[in-house]
């Protein structure tokens, strides 16, 4: 398929950008830490409340309809606060002041008074029901290659629970991470392509670093997208972690509201104007189907109901160019009453039902040539709430493409979550005082305002003869404080660039992050580097036992059994390896080296510098060589 157009499809992208601050929770003290020890557990049934204006949020009705069960895991990092069993504290300043600081970065207008608000969330990932969030500044803007992105909004709030499992109407959460502070910067829809959100968030990600003052590491840094095209609706992705998979999940919702559109325009041509819902019971007709699924839900007591879609034939499965359509869209909204999923006539027969039973079931509902249904087998009370939210979306089809909130998944598609929440979920906080954003707080502030990354990125190619590609990346990751630190100890700035670049990425992909282990202990594994203590090769090997577990350096070095080579070990050691390989070095003369090397190094360990264990080979295989001649 041709790449889109995206400036002629009328895309527009807003971005919002939730970063967590460090140090301690944001209405208590608690520690930011996340934790595996759980100390106790308690339950919740959270209902929907309605806002200052009497009104009920759709989202928070939707997520009512679930009656779902919340259990809560309360861990070390964890007091009453998250309990809701005590009022919040007065905010974190700490985290107020860095609120402040990242606006005047970015030309936002403080507020003259800080209020924070209930934000009416019933998904069970806050205990109170609520999330406080408060405006801290407005009309900010990013310049973006000399295109102006507005940055309508910028707010403090607190961290959700974390979501660690979930089984039939019970959901687990844990609170170590429910009140961490965080700064949400809100774009406007100036965005045009996913690639220019992609570098847009980065630049906002690097913003943020610069302040020396935000939290490290996997999950500290999220996105929101909100996506529309035109002839579409605002649809908002929530909580992207990969922001290599940004552009993916704007290009794929791109591609479902273009696919949405097209079914509309469709419906509208075959004269579709209602789906009045008529709903047959099915069951006795497929009672002896080979249908695994069906058959098993009916011997459980269940019924299998189909529900008649007038004009809906060939436009449930996907289209030509494999893009998901209605049918999907169906079993999303019917998995939100508890079942499994749908069938629908587009994928029948299949899944061990006949032509014959698909023909019955047709009859059954009066279905006619470009008619379609769908099924749904379950329990009989679930199958009637699931086979209505089909006939919901089947509804919203025929209007177009629903405003709705979704879920990122890792192939860069998106699930339905839940509609677009509105206004009617916030009202004021009673609990918390509000925050006065005076002259002199200002004053102190502007003191506080980091250097620009800009001038950093110059300043550290001057100081340390630095190229810009390496200069950028330490500063666009926040390291540039922790690589001066480390050259003011005396250890040359190419051995902490290549940590803090290449062996930080390379063990991130690995799932290690190294901003787990403290500067000071980052400093003492490269003082023992240039301290002949052991090679510089083995720095990726202590940096990942050190995080693993949980260890010194010199604990690590102790176990991975690290130390530097003698010369006469060293040399014993090539001497071996060489007559060993013998006839290999005959055969591949010069050629022979690279794979020596590779089978030296992991012999080795780290016991030896790469570059003084190559020119030992190299000279000894020319011995070699020169001897045969």
């Amino acid at each position: 398929m041709e790449r889109l157009d995206y400036r002629a499809l009328g895309l527009k992208v807003g971005l919002e950008i939730h970063q967590q601050l460090p140090d301690r929770k944001l209405f208590c003290s608690c520690p930011c830490d996340l934790s595996e020890k759980v100390d106790c557990q308690f339950e919740r049934m959270l209902r929907p409340s309605p806002s200052e204006m009497g009104e009920v949020d759709r989202a928070a009705l939707e997520e009512a309809k679930k009656s779902l069960v919340f259990t809560y895991e309360s861990t070390p990092s964890d007091c009453l606060v998250e309990a809701d069993e005590e009022p919040p504290h007065a905010a974190n300043q700490e985290a107020v002041t860095t609120a402040l600081i990242f606006s005047r970065m970015v030309k936002a207008i403080p507020v003259e008074e800080i209020q924070f608000m209930r934000k009416i969330v019933i998904d069970g990932s806050n205990t109170a029901g609520f999330q406080r969030t408060a405006l801290v500044a407005m009309d900010g803007m990013l310049d973006f290659d000399g295109k102006i992105i507005k940055l309508s909004t910028l707010c403090l709030e607190e961290d959700a629970a974390r979501r660690i499992s979930e089984e039939k109407n019970r959901v687990t959460f844990r609170l170590d991470r429910l009140g961490i502070p965080l700064i949400e910067i809100a774009t406007g829809p100036e965005i045009e392509t996913p690639e220019e959100a992609r570098l847009i968030a980065q630049r906002l990600g690097s913003l943020l670093r610069a302040t020396h003052r935000v939290r490290r590491g996997i999950g500290s840094i999220r996105e929101d997208l909100n996506i529309s095209i035109s002839g579409g609706a605002r649809v908002e992705i929530k909580g992207v972690q990969d922001l290599d998979l940004l552009p993916k999940y704007i290009e794929n919702e791109a591609k479902r509201q273009l696919a949405l559109i097209d079914v509309k325009g469709e419906l509208a041509r075959r004269g579709v104007r209602e789906v009045q819902g008529k709903i047959v019971d099915v069951t006795g007709l497929l009672s002896d189907t080979k249908s695994k699924m069906i058959s098993n839900s009916i011997s459980r007591g269940g019924v299998v109901l189909a529900v008649y879609l007038p004009g809906f034939d060939g436009l449930m499965a996907p289209d030509d160019a494999g893009t998901k359509r209605l049918g999907i869209e169906m079993a999303m909204h019917a998995k939100m009453a508890g079942v499994g999923g749908i069938f629908h006539s587009d994928e029948l027969p299949n899944y061990g039902m006949t032509e014959k039973e698909v023909l019955e079931i047709r009859r059954a509902i009066g279905a006619e040539k470009l008619d379609g249904f769908a099924l749904v087998a379950a329990p009989k009370e679930r199958g009637y709430d699931a086979i209505q939210k089909v006939i919901e979306r089947a509804i919203q089809a025929i209007i177009g493409v629903p405003e709705e909130t979704r879920d990122p998944l890792p192939d860069g598609t998106t699930a339905y979550s839940r509609p677009l929440p509105g206004r009617a979920r916030m009202y004021p906080e009673t609990d918390v005082p509000p925050i006065l954003v005076s002259s002199g707080l200002l004053a102190k502030i502007e003191e506080e305002l980091p250097e620009p990354p800009e001038d950093t990125i110059h300043r550290l190619q001057k100081l340390y003869q630095m190229n810009i590609e390496q200069a950028s990346t330490i500063v666009a990751n926040g390291d540039d404080q922790t690589f001066e630190l480390i050259v003011k100890a005396r250890i040359s700035p190419k051995i902490a660039a290549r940590t803090l670049i290449n062996t930080a990425s390379e063990l991130r992909s690995e799932g290690i992050d190294i901003s787990a282990i403290g500067k000071d202990e980052l400093i003492d594994v490269l003082e023992r580097v240039e301290g002949g203590e052991f090679a510089k090769e083995a720095i990726p090997q202590i940096l990942k036992r050190m995080v693993l577990s949980n260890e010194s350096a010199e604990t690590a070095m102790r176990s991975l059994g690290l130390r530097q080579a003698e010369d006469a070990e060293l040399d014993a050691i090539i001497d071996r390896i060489l007559s060993e390989k013998m006839q290999f070095i005959v055969d591949k003369k010069e050629r022979s080296i690279p794979p020596l090397m590779g089978i030296l190094m992991k012999e080795l360990r780290g016991m030896v510098d790469g570059k003084i264990l190559n020119k030992k080979l190299t000279m000894k295989v020319s011995e070699i060589l020169a001897g045969k001649k």
